[in-house]
């Protein structure tokens, strides 16, 4: 079943709202550095015999010469498709497991990255901060905020001290959701007023939780759990928030549209900023296809359905007055 959740909206809408670019790296390819194959490439030869570090600063540089801001994200150790159960991924350090990781990193060597990338864009304004690292989790909720916390401030003051004018995100526990532990425990940077939240929200969040995940829940538990989790802080005016990732498929189930629904609708009442997941039309592993993509094949032609146009209400509306009823 394809419920209809919305409508369609303009190539102009679809192209000229987009002003920032969430741009992930592994850990791996900044200590191996490989050579890119050509093949992934070919569209691009002037990037034909590059390195991965030198293809990373070209794609940034390319976007920024195109006027749009770049938020540079830490997105897993090892190089290839998040996220998965593999608890050497699941953090920003993984030598407490020893052996049974393929890529071991330490909590310094996470750091070291982060300053070897991010050198590189000293001087470039539109590269506008870094996303610490995607999704910091524990097996069965395990990872403590104030562990996460105490390495983001290491991490963000080593990289202020690079360019003080970063803003430094740092996501929430248990897979981007669980941004409770602020309230006691807030990241101080050196820097003040350069801390920005960031919650991931998809329809399959809430696991594990008595209402279940949030595809199945209706908008007062939604919104009873957006505001525990992160909402809270936005609605207090206590600190910013960026959901840096949310999405849905171009052919969305029934819980897929309530959730969206949902989502969009809260979104509205805090007017939260927002970062969609994601773009490109096939996924690396196997090159299969995106549901969640954006653009068509070509990634030139915009999927314009109910997402587009949703999203291009929100990002229009500016502010929003009070709160919806539940």
């Amino acid at each position: 079943m394809s419920p209809a959740v919305g409508g369609s909206c303009s190539p102009d809408q679809a192209t000229t709202r987009v002003r920032a670019v969430r741009l992930p790296y592994a850990d791996e390819i900044v200590t191996a550095n490989p050579l890119v194959d050509a093949r992934v490439v070919a569209a691009n030869p002037d990037l034909a015999g590059k390195r991965a570090l030198d293809v990373f600063e070209a794609v940034t540089t390319a976007l920024t010469d195109a006027g749009l801001a770049v938020v540079v994200n830490n997105h897993i150790t090892h190089a290839t498709w998040c996220c998965g159960a593999d608890p050497c991924d699941a953090g920003w350090a993984n030598d407490h497991l020893g052996p049974l990781c393929r890529v071991r990193q330490t909590e310094e060597g996470w750091i070291r990255n982060w300053e070897t990338v991010m050198v590189r864009f000293v001087d470039n304004p539109l590269v506008i901060g870094a996303d610490l690292r995607n999704e910091v989790r524990g097996v069965w909720g395990t990872m403590p905020w104030s562990k996460w916390a105490a390495a983001a401030e290491r991490a963000g003051n080593r990289l202020l001290k690079m360019n003080p004018d970063w803003l430094i995100v740092v996501g929430g526990t248990e897979s981007g959701n669980d941004l409770r532990g602020v309230a006691e425990r807030p990241v101080r940077l050196d820097v003040p007023g350069r801390v920005v939240y960031s919650a991931h929200v998809y329809a399959w969040s809430g696991w594990g939780s008595l209402e279940g995940r949030f595809a199945k829940r209706g908008y007062a538990s939604f919104v009873h759990a957006m505001r525990e989790n992160w909402g809270y802080l936005v609605e207090g005016d206590r600190a910013p928030v960026w959901v840096g990732e949310f999405g849905a498929p171009r052919d969305p189930s029934m819980g897929d549209a309530n959730y969206w629904q949902n989502l969009v609708r809260y979104l509205k009442v805090v007017d939260a900023d927002f970062g969609y997941w994601a773009i490109n039309p096939r996924k690396p592993k196997a090159n299969t296809t995106e549901t969640y993509a954006l653009v068509e094949d070509d990634w030139r032609t915009p999927v314009l359905d109910y997402r587009m146009k949703d999203m291009a209400e929100m990002m229009k509306q500016g502010t929003s007055e009070g709160h919806d009823e539940l």
